[in-house]
């Protein structure tokens, strides 16, 4: 037996430590991993002749970076990517996650940015939208809480101060997450301007003074995000329609909304905007969340009706007015008329002027950049990141992708698992879903078995006077191994990861029937919805086992 000393970097906490160890110990012919979080260090004991490159790929495989720090050696280490340059096109998640690893393998970095640093999440989507969300759901519980003997009523609303104090954390987050990494780190170089593809092996940079810098990195990072998709609605082009940027940025309430969707991004809005004060009209093109479990958008649709916002779905737009005053949408439901009108669509990947034909980079139809499970486009050296890609559009699957394609790029080997990947849209009821709905798994070949579980039946849920939604689970019929879960819940985004990880670890819906959940939580829905399989917990008392 030999002992091998790693340096490992990128761990944040025991956990990730943990992680390491476990990786290091499922390696052949190790005995005993002993890795130290604080000491960014992996001892590791292995039978002779055991190769170093094993240790280093496994631990790279978990998206940490690892190198031979000393001890006597059971192999040779690869070798280091000294010198190599590294040119990231954005300063998203997925850019500066990449910029980040790749610095750490020694790599020299040049992100490249056209617009605001940061990208979507922190400046427009994730973080203004959740603040703007909140607000909305504070003002909704003074209004219409459930609780007998606390008075209601209807909110005082300053919007120009509440998009004071978004704004105001956006470009706090933007400073310490961001801006302030491309300040502290010397190796990290930042140049504006718009970046295209000369060919393969150049970009040319067009700055904003209209000079033109040529790079000639070694690898490069395609991560430029995607922008609102603005559907072909005669009459629609040149009105002063709102995208989610513009209501996220709006300082005054409309007094009737108008938001053209039915996905993610039109929902959440508007839904907001209802509890601030605006009279909203939903109009979708298709059910509400169509790609969901149908039942998911019909039991939101509800919801949403009840709180007194009107839905129209399955209604197309065919024309849209402006009289400089307002906004008149022609539908196969008649005209709806309104002060301001939000267009959410969907979203468009920002591909269009980077010129990848002169690359020789391959797209799909609506020109997302295609990626395989280590992020390589069709050109080897050039790899791709984040929702300019085929991926699932989710800013942890964004950073995630970013850091193993700069372990890929330095001399790694890490691919992006996708096969479980839970998702949350944060309406209230949420929707949070992972894994597999029925449909998806009958297609697949797969017999199923599914029960759904109505809130009414939690006894959290009743405990807060809202038995609104219900918690689904599906199940393979044969072996009860849990597929997937979808939850119209308040906290769904709470419940799902617990989902995840037992769809991860192979779990039957009988071993999360026997877990132990604590009491009186959201999450112990998903055990009660468990012993559905086999019981009526209508006939189970409290937080029966």
């Amino acid at each position: 037996m030999t002992e091998q000393i790693l340096h490992v970097t990128g761990m944040t906490c025991g956990h990730c430590a943990a992680s390491v160890s476990a990786a290091l110990l499922a390696v052949a012919g190790v005995s005993r991993a002993e890795v130290s979080y604080p000491d960014a260090t992996a001892r590791v004991e292995a039978a002779a002749g055991t190769p170093v490159t094993a240790l280093i790929d496994a631990v790279r495989a978990q998206g940490y970076g690892a190198e031979v720090s000393g001890g006597a050696g059971c192999g040779t280490a690869p070798r280091t990517e000294s010198g190599l340059k590294v040119a990231i096109i954005g300063t998203g998640s997925a850019a500066m996650a990449c910029a980040l690893r790749a610095l750490e393998a020694g790599a020299a970095v040049t992100v490249i940015e056209a617009s605001t640093t940061g990208g979507t999440c922190v400046n427009v989507g994730c973080v203004p939208s959740k603040i703007l969300i909140r607000a909305a759901h504070v003002a909704h519980l003074q209004a219409r809480h459930p609780f007998a003997g606390l008075a209601r009523h209807a909110p005082a609303l300053d919007r120009k101060a509440l998009v004071a104090q978004q704004q105001a954390r956006v470009e706090e987050l933007r400073h310490a997450k961001y801006e302030s990494i491309l300040e502290t780190h010397p190796g990290i170089t930042l140049l504006s301007g718009f970046a295209r593809f000369e060919n393969a092996d150049t970009l040319v940079v067009k700055q904003a003074d209209g000079a033109e810098k040529r790079l000639t990195p070694d690898r490069i990072l395609i991560a430029t995000g995607r922008s609102p998709q603005i559907p072909d609605v005669p009459g629609l082009a040149g009105t002063p329609f709102w995208t989610s940027s513009e209501a996220l940025l709006a300082e005054e309430t409309p007094s009737h909304l108008i938001v053209y969707g039915g996905s993610v991004v039109a929902l959440e809005l508007a839904q907001a905007y209802l509890r601030l004060g605006s009279r909203v009209t939903l109009v979708a093109r298709g059910a509400l969340l169509s790609k969901q479990d149908p039942a998911i958008g019909e039991g939101l649709k509800a919801v949403l009706i009840e709180e007194g916002m009107r839905v129209l779905t399955d209604t197309p737009a065919n024309a849209v007015r402006f009289d400089g005053r307002r906004f008149e949408l022609e539908t196969g439901a008649g005209v709806v008329s309104g002060d301001r009108l939000l267009v959410a669509t969907g979203r468009k990947p920002n591909t269009a002027g980077l010129e990848l034909d002169r690359a020789g980079v391959a797209t799909d139809p609506s020109g997302a950049i295609r990626v395989d499970d280590h992020l390589r486009t069709s050109v080897p050296h050039i790899y791709a990141a984040g929702d300019c890609t085929n991926a699932p559009q989710f800013v942890y699957v964004a950073a995630a992708a970013g850091t193993r394609a700069a372990i890929n790029m330095t001399g790694g080997d890490a691919a992006l698992d996708l096969s479980i990947v839970p998702a949350v849209v944060f309406t209230d009821p949420q929707v949070a879903t992972v894994g597999l709905t029925e449909a998806q798994a009958n297609e697949l070949g797969m017999e199923t078995d599914s029960r759904t579980l109505t809130l009414d039946n939690v006894p959290r849920a009743l405990a807060n006077f809202d038995t609104r939604g219900f918690i689904k689970l599906v199940a393979d019929k044969r072996s009860g191994r849990l597929l997937g879960a979808q939850v119209l819940a308040a906290e769904g985004g709470e419940i799902i990861q617990t989902a995840a990880l037992a769809i991860r670890n192979r779990m039957t819906v009988a071993d999360l029937a026997g877990q132990l959940f604590p009491y009186l939580t959201m999450v112990e829905g998903l055990k009660l919805c468990a012993q559905t399989f086999t019981k009526d917990v209508k006939q189970l008392s409290c937080c029966a086992g």
